[in-house]
């Protein structure tokens, strides 16, 4: 069984992911449609004054790219836009976009979401006095800082000690269990351009473990520890940081008292301005996006790849592919890796101009079904709808992946799986027990 593929794109989310897919396909010159939520594309990395581990500009190749995007005659972008609803099936697909007052029906043949990630808010985390105490901020808002080019505390003086601090909403059971994987690469990226900035200030890098795992990230890591930044170590799950207001004889704004792991004591760490490393958490609206697109998510609420070696784009629904920090938190060239992998899945199948789908499908006796609806409910795929002229269920066999959900639950038994009903697979038991039999029987002889 085939079905033909509608050569148009939809890709959900202008980040760097998002636009590095578009222009692929767009490329091959096939249509793309890009939709994003907010009013500019760039998606987290606008946000962002330098990368890691080369501590190139971010805007420098950004930039060019939002233009490109923007400019090509085979890609229509949408802004300050969203998905609510998505019909059909890979090849098929189908949505309206709702655009000031008005209504703009697209058809496409596949889907690419790349909907990013947000930074966490660090408010419920009393230990670092977020919210109040004006000179604790976050990763975010330190990035702005350095765009503008001038690092200061609120009052407007130039800080003279600078603690940054990991693991903000990260591996705790309390916040968030997971890695953000991003931020000790980032902490080490601010270590540097405090250093570059502020040459005669005190800079205390405060880590949980020190994960700079991508390429040249190590690298980075040994170079700023010997530009003399101050590296103390903390356990996450157990001893916080607590972060105080200073006395009025100390010459610092704050006080940072930890239990330094490695040493085992505790210390008191100065402090006239704090950075939290927050946490990398999904966007929000991605449970009715993935509800849109029929993928699934895991407990962090990210969506979940197909398999992660062996198909770490693909989702389980056919046609819809996952790619960047939509799916667990990723640096830059980790989001165009995927990107690029993404797109050229999608061009091999329009390439090919069909695509076979699953012949192994649930399909339903309207004689014996007595419409109860039973099968729609369970059914995981939204594959079954329901005939109500026939007061029957009614299964789109281009969406249903004979998982067998629906036989399983039907109190009539109208509903079975092709190629698996009930005669085939005793007849195969009753097989496999005539066989062991007959073995049985020549081993009784032989030993005779």
């Amino acid at each position: 069984l085939s079905v033909d593929i509608d050569p148009a794109t939809l890709i959900i989310g202008g980040g760097v992911a998002g636009m590095s897919a578009a222009i692929i396909i767009a490329e091959a010159d096939k249509q793309v449609y890009l939709v994003e939520k907010k009013s500019e594309l760039g998606g987290h990395a606008i946000e962002l004054d330098l990368s890691f581990p080369y501590l190139n500009s971010v805007s420098s190749f950004l930039e060019p790219m939002i233009r490109k995007v923007k400019e090509h005659k085979k890609i229509k972008v949408f802004t300050e836009c969203t998905i609510e609803e998505i019909h059909g099936y890979v090849g098929n697909f189908e949505t309206d976009l709702k655009l000031n007052g008005k209504s703009e029906a697209l058809k496409f043949g596949h889907i690419i979401v790349a909907t990013g990630l947000q930074t966490y808010d660090p408010t419920p985390i009393k230990n670092y006095g977020y919210g109040e105490f004006k000179d604790v901020i976050t990763s975010s808002e330190f990035e702005q800082m350095l765009r503008s080019g001038k690092i200061t505390c609120s009052d407007g003086k130039t800080p003279e000690h600078v603690a940054i601090i990991h693991c903000v909403g990260s591996r705790n059971d309390d916040y968030h269990e997971y890695c953000s994987r991003t931020c000790c690469a980032t902490a080490l990226k601010f270590a540097n351009q405090l250093r570059s900035t502020l040459p005669a200030a005190g800079i205390y890098d405060l880590y949980a473990d020190m994960r700079a795992f991508s390429k040249g990230c190590e690298e980075l890591y040994t170079k700023t520890s010997e530009r003399d930044i101050l590296f103390l170590m903390f356990d996450p799950k157990v001893d916080l940081p607590i972060i105080s207001e200073a006395g009025k004889g100390d010459s610092c704004r704050m006080v940072i008292n930890m239990k330094e792991q490695l040493s085992g004591e505790k210390i008191e760490v100065p402090a006239d301005l704090v950075i939290l490393m927050t946490a990398m958490e999904s966007r929000e609206g991605a449970k009715e996006i993935g509800h849109a697109v029929g993928i699934s998510m895991c407990g962090n609420h990210f969506y979940i790849e197909k398999h992660p070696k062996l198909d770490p784009v693909g989702t389980t629904t056919d046609g819809v592919f996952i790619v960047g920090a939509c799916q667990a938190p990723k640096d830059i060239p980790e989001s165009i890796s995927q990107a690029w992998a993404a797109s050229a899945r999608v061009l091999a199948g329009i390439c090919r101009g069909t695509v076979a789908v699953e012949v192994t499908t649930a399909v339903v006796n309207e004689e014996i079904c007595c419409g109860c609806q039973t099968c729609i409910s369970v059914c995981p795929y939204t594959a079954i709808t329901f005939d109500e002229e026939k007061n029957v269920s009614v299964v789109n066999e281009v969406l249903c992946k004979g998982c067998g959900t629906c036989g399983s639950a039907c109190p009539t038994g109208a509903i079975r799986s092709r190629h698996y009903t009930d005669r085939q697979i005793l007849s195969q038991i009753e097989g496999m027990l005539n066989e062991g039999k007959i073995k049985a029987t020549e081993k009784i002889m032989e030993e005779a």
